[in-house]
């Protein structure tokens, strides 16, 4: 596994996933990079919602809980993958409320560093598949192509 490195061009790189947190002439955004790319596999993780392995919502009524939840699941998906959130490249939110923002990030600064954010996009929708729930999360990830990994 490679180390996270610094460039003198102020990008990211770690692994095989580089991100830009503010390209020339774009103003910083807040939690989260403008631009993230890299080589070798791609992985689509459909959006996640708060269920549980019985298909049963958590945390009905509670942001935070829901997106502990959607965390969890989208790291079980990416490890179907053999992914991490190391690889993720991209997530977007889908938010009943705007309000639940600070939730989202809150449960997913737990998973992901400061310095690996991937580029993302958060969207407030009217409903989501059932009413009780309050968001939903996807994410793209790529993973380093196995044949260059020496498998």
């Amino acid at each position: 596994m490679s180390e996270l490195t610094s460039r003198p061009d102020g990008h990211r790189d770690h692994h095989h996933v580089t991100r830009i947190a503010a390209p020339e002439g774009v103003h910083p955004g807040t939690g989260y990079s403008h631009v993230a790319w890299g080589t070798g596999r791609f992985v689509a993780v459909s959006g996640q919602c708060a269920f549980d392995e019985q298909g049963r919502v958590v945390g009905v009524g509670d942001a935070a809980a829901q997106a502990r939840q959607v965390f969890e699941n989208l790291r079980r998906c990416l490890a179907a993958a053999g992914a991490t959130f190391d690889d993720v490249v991209k997530l977007t939110y889908f938010v009943t409320d705007i309000t639940h923002l600070p939730a989202v990030r809150e449960a997913r600064d737990a998973v992901i560093p400061a310095d690996r954010l991937p580029a993302s996009s958060a969207v407030q929708v009217a409903a989501l598949v059932r009413p009780e729930l309050l968001l939903e999360v996807e994410a793209f990830a790529v993973l380093p192509d196995r044949s260059a990994a020496g498998h």
